[in-house]
């Protein structure tokens, strides 16, 4: 006679697996449609640009449009994720926090396209500039597409995901696996690590630190005061049912 438990497990794994199957199908017709329009993308990405950016072989123009196709389709798929992670966990989150927890799909998915934007529209410029000044005097500046559009990605994607903190916090909280004096006593090490990414991925000048570090560590905060507000309804919720 087989174990109910092993039973449990079997099926959780299968859930899992069904909807990871059905993230990944939204991911690949999210591509697959924003391949279609992937030019038009691409002439928006480098509206600022001087001069065309080159290529060193034929394969470079099928890798930039396949990357820019597959961070469309990220972006898109994310909230299709949120959902499908909300799914999978619902039945252990009690029936009284199901709709204030259900706001995780729409905060992860706004909190997401504005980490893109900050890193689009303010890094992205403030640190290319600084290369292109730094290049100016010694060297012919030209770009090859594919090192252009990493450059671009390493200095998006991230903040993108950075700036779901508070969204992500605020779940964890309400499945109990964090609770804001936890993430008040890793304050140190969180600010360090916060610090050690933005002066990674900045030019060596303090101000455009400060302009990273500030946001990264007030995302923090607010992640912390999320996850009290969250804390303290979950124990009241707790004591009405004692």
């Amino acid at each position: 006679m087989k174990d109910p438990n092993d039973l449990n497990l079997i099926g959780h794994l299968e859930e899992m697996r069904s909807r990871l199957i059905r993230t990944l199908i939204a991911f690949l017709v999210s591509m697959a449609a924003a391949f279609i329009y992937v030019r038009d993308i691409y002439a928006w990405l480098t509206r600022d640009i001087d001069q065309k950016l080159v290529v060193l072989g034929p394969s470079d123009v099928i890798w930039v449009y396949m990357m820019i196709a597959a961070i469309v389709a990220l972006a898109v798929t994310i909230p299709v994720a949120a959902y499908q992670t909300w799914k999978f966990v619902q039945p252990a989150v009690p029936s009284a926090a199901q709709r204030a927890t259900i706001l995780f799909i729409p905060a992860i998915t706004a909190l997401f396209l504005v980490g893109i934007s900050f890193g689009y529209f303010i890094l992205f410029p403030m640190v290319l500039h600084f290369m292109y000044e730094m290049a100016a005097d010694d060297f012919a500046a030209m770009y090859t597409a594919q090192k252009y559009f990493t450059f671009m990605v390493n200095m998006t994607v991230p903040f993108g995901l950075l700036f779901e903190m508070p969204a992500v916090v605020m779940f964890l909280t309400k499945l109990g696996i964090v609770n804001p004096v936890r993430l008040a006593k890793a304050r140190k090490l969180a600010y360090f690590l916060l610090v050690i990414v933005a002066v990674t991925i900045t030019p060596p000048d303090i101000l455009s630190d400060i302009i990273v570090i500030v946001p990264l560590c007030l995302l923090y905060e607010i992640s912390i005061t999320i996850s009290k507000v969250v804390y303290r309804k979950k124990l009241s919720l707790q004591n009405k049912e004692n």
